[in-house]
């Protein structure tokens, strides 16, 4: 059968979707010098394809424009065309960055970072999600007859994201039914969020030819598990790392330190970034292994903010592979929209030379609200309307994007939580599931 082949020119839209346009091979050239046409109102497309109010309306006009850095190209060797998207980003026509493309945002937060300290950030994303049609076994959380079972699939997709310039990391066969964690290795600055979408994509591609359906909604079943998207960091200077410190609290340098009193102080303003869906704050609740205070914890998973163990005993190599991992997240965001948010809450902390954060060893739910403000700690937001409003009046942390964002992003949740209106919590996850 003849075919022409063509490649996707995707962006990852304020749903956490990806979205784009489609142009021959063979005008990659021209692509990559003039883009293709894109529409602002298209922001407002919400993760169940309705429009929310937007200020653009019918007007306007901007540039979808491939990176030749970002081409993905995957050939599964199963008879079917090879796979071929190259993530892209979106200008003005006077070929500036337009002010809701999330990469561009993306660049912005990593700009301020290396400015302020002189620091590259390394991160890796780590992605839970489940099968949605069921398997032939029952309670194989971390069993290796589980694994077996999919191991065609995982051995797919991990040939896949080596065909994609990814360095596959580990696959699990998770502890929830159907549930699975896939994990690369860190990347520099944007191709870490880059790798995220790719990771994502490629294990949807994958799910697909083994007549399964890959989903990353943040719960399916509030009575089973939830699926997370675990963020590590880690900075690196011209002479080296510079995230680890002998000295310093439980191993934080200066830098790490007030980085992640940055991210906790201004955590419950930007977890409507990083957990965005009306069902993420079912899975951000005690005791589900998630995130539920904005505490730092040491090997603690149930801290939003954590210090991670390492295997090393020399210093050289414990400060190569120190991080901190980011916990409340998941897969409903973008993930160029996640990372700017949680660098530009830690820059946010280093201009304001805030202390090192004390490390929580107790359970934050046992303490009632005096008690947790005495300690310095909150509850994070128990609903997307809670979180969407405490960050809609902080200043500070809408004052890190455009001047429109604020409003367009709030228009865009609203009209996603306007569409599950009347539904129950089992039809909402199930809405999340089939969109995910």
């Amino acid at each position: 059968m003849i075919r022409k082949p063509m490649i996707f020119a995707a962006t990852s839209d304020l749903s956490g979707k990806t979205r784009g346009k489609a142009f021959p091979a063979d005008q990659l050239n021209k692509r990559c010098e003039r883009g293709m046409g894109w529409v602002p109102t298209n922001v407002q497309i919400t993760c169940f394809d309705t429009i929310a109010d937007s200020p653009f309306g019918s007007f306007g006009d901007l540039a979808l424009v491939p990176d030749q850095s970002a081409d993905v190209s995957v050939d599964f060797e199963d008879g079917t065309p090879p796979e071929r998207f190259m993530l892209s980003d979106i200008h003005t026509l006077d070929g500036k960055p337009w002010g809701f493309c999330t990469r561009s945002i993306l660049r912005a937060a990593l700009s301020r970072l290396k400015d302020l300290t002189g620091a590259r950030l390394l991160a890796a994303f780590e992605h839970e999600f489940q099968f949605a049609a069921g398997s032939t076994l029952l309670h194989q959380g971390f069993g290796l007859q589980g694994h077996a079972e999919y191991s065609g699939f995982a051995e797919t997709l991990l040939a896949a994201l080596e065909q994609a310039s990814l360095t596959p990391d580990s696959f699990i066969c998770e502890y929830g039914p159907d549930q699975f964690e896939v994990t690369v290795a860190p990347e520099e600055g944007v191709k870490a969020a880059d790798a995220a979408v790719i990771t994502r994509e490629l294990a949807r591609m994958t799910a697909r030819r083994f007549e399964q359906t890959a989903t990353f909604t943040p719960i399916r079943d509030v009575s089973s598990v939830g699926n997370g998207v675990h963020i590590h960091m880690s900075f690196m200077g011209d002479n080296g790392p510079l995230t680890y410190d002998a000295a310093g609290s439980h191993g934080l340098s200066p830098l790490t330190a007030s980085f992640a009193a940055g991210v906790l102080k201004y955590m419950d303003s930007i977890l409507a970034l990083t957990a965005p869906s009306v069902i993420s704050y079912e899975r951000l609740t005690p005791h589900r292994w998630s995130a539920a205070y904005n505490n730092l914890g040491l090997q603690d998973r149930e801290a939003s903010l954590r210090i991670c163990p390492v295997t090393a005993t020399e210093p050289d190599a414990i400060a190569r592979q120190f991080n901190i991992e980011y916990r409340a997240a998941d897969a409903a965001a973008s993930p160029y929209l996640s990372l700017a948010a949680i660098v530009h809450a830690g820059c946010q902390g280093i201009e304001e030379e805030l202390a090192a954060p004390q490390v929580t060893e107790e359970d934050l739910s046992l303490l009632n609200a005096e008690e947790l403000g005495r300690k310095g700690f909150v509850r994070l937001p128990a609903t997307l309307e809670d979180a969407l409003e405490r960050f809609a009046r902080n200043d500070i942390v809408t004052g890190w994007f455009d001047p429109e964002f604020a409003s367009v992003y709030l228009a865009h949740k609203k009209a996603e939580a306007a569409f599950l209106e009347g539904r129950d919590t089992a039809q909402k996850c199930a809405a999340y599931e089939d969109v995910y």
